[in-house]
């Protein structure tokens, strides 16, 4: 009698689960339904909120109620994910497109408990994008082109916001350089390829942003490297041109103090590069990224710089600028030999600099040698090399 009690409850059990189940798959729509309703009301409040902040001459009066406006958008947007999104990912009922949102969704919130200034722009530049992609799949024309308007205007600052939060990390003096810092490193060269590829190709196609036209050949050139697999060389020169882009697009969230970090981690590693490359064709390869990355370094950054650590450094560069401006005038007449003075130039200043460098540069050094030599500006003679780690070479041609 028993068992027989027992298998009607399971039996029970089992049909009243696949009827919730049934029911949850059917009632989902219509909550969906109603959270996109609920966010179109909010959005359209929000906009108007937005445009009247803007528009308007007494800002205080109508910012608070954009800032209301602009919460209790977001606000719906967060309990459209939790209610819909998770209820379907979990009732497998998710498009592709909603798991991803949902595993996003996750990654950002994990951050709140330890960097939570991250999260705070993190989490509103998440819930943007998600709408974004509603409002281009679903909305009209004259909603997608108000809603671009605050878009484009919100995530410069969010960006600005993370991109600032990052480099007060990079300038925390107390902190050591550490696989920590490099994590940030990494962060700002992702951070600045989504501005890039979500945010700059948006105002490449919308009329109010008709004065970054001086950027658009930079844009290309990096575009250029968005197709195909890259290897450590091309990264490298992507990172560069990131930089480039940001000392006109993040001038103050990305200062140059910060930026002339990323820097000097970019020659780390290209020097690196090269140092540890040993197929000479690829090797001279590196050699070039790094010879492009120094001149980038100079004429982007340092010739911009006003304070510096001391007045020796001040002097050294100034002397360094005076001779890179006067072979600058060979470009036109004679381009061989304004390559080979520059370069001459550039090997000679980087090997004062790697020697004041912790890490071991020797082989780096005797490549740059080999390249004055080749130059016809060190001599050779014929002996030993017993320096360093290497062994000994009879009748090796050594440059001095």
């Amino acid at each position: 009698m028993n068992e027989t009690s027992l298998k009607i409850t399971g039996a029970n059990n089992s049909f009243l689960n696949r009827v919730t189940n049934t029911l949850s798959k059917i009632l989902i729509p219509t909550k969906v339904g109603i959270n996109g309703m609920l966010i179109a009301v909010k959005r359209n409040s929000m906009l108007k909120a937005f445009e009247k902040f803007t528009a308007e001459d007494d800002k205080e009066l109508f910012e608070k109620k954009y800032d209301e406006a602009y919460e209790a958008y977001l606000e719906a947007l967060d309990k459209y994910v939790m209610d819909s999104i998770y209820k379907k990912v979990k009732n497998n009922t998710a498009t592709d497109f909603e798991k991803d949102a949902l595993s996003n969704y996750y990654s950002v919130t994990a951050l709140k408990e330890n960097e939570y200034v991250e999260y705070k722009y993190r989490k509103q530049k998440f819930l943007l994008e998600l709408d974004n992609e509603s409002v281009k799949n679903t909305a009209k024309e004259k909603v997608i082109d108000r809603f671009n308007n605050f878009y484009i205007k919100k995530m410069d600052w969010l960006y600005k916001g993370i991109l600032k939060n990052y480099s007060i990390k990079i300038a925390d003096s107390t902190v050591k350089y550490d696989s920590t810092k490099e994590w940030v490193y990494l962060k700002i060269f992702s951070t600045l390829k989504e501005y890039i590829q979500n945010i700059l190709t948006m105002k490449f196609n919308d009329e109010n942003y008709d004065k970054l036209e001086d950027i658009k050949a930079e844009y290309e050139k990096y575009e250029a490297y968005e197709v195909g697999k890259l290897d450590q060389r091309d990264n490298i020169e992507k990172n560069m041109l990131l930089l480039g882009l940001s000392r006109k697009l993040f001038t103050h969230s990305l200062p140059l103090t910060v930026a002339e970090q990323c820097y000097l981690k970019l020659l780390k590693d290209a020097r690196t590069l090269v140092q540890d490359t040993k197929m000479s064709s690829r090797r001279e390869k590196a050699y070039n990224t790094l010879i492009n990355l120094i001149e980038d370094y100079n004429i982007k950054l340092l010739s911009t710089k006003v304070y510096w650590d001391s007045s020796e450094q001040r002097d050294a560069f100034k002397n360094f600028w005076s001779e890179y401006k006067k072979i600058s005038k060979l470009k036109e007449t004679d381009f061989i030999e304004y390559v080979k003075q520059k370069e001459t130039l550039f090997i000679k200043d980087d090997i004062k600099k790697i020697r004041m460098e912790k890490l071991d540069y020797t082989k780096l050094i005797k490549y740059y040698k080999r390249k004055l030599v080749d130059y016809g500006v060190m001599k050779q003679i014929e002996g030993y090399n017993s320096t360093g780690s290497y062994s000994k070479i009879k009748n090796a041609k050594i440059a001095v």
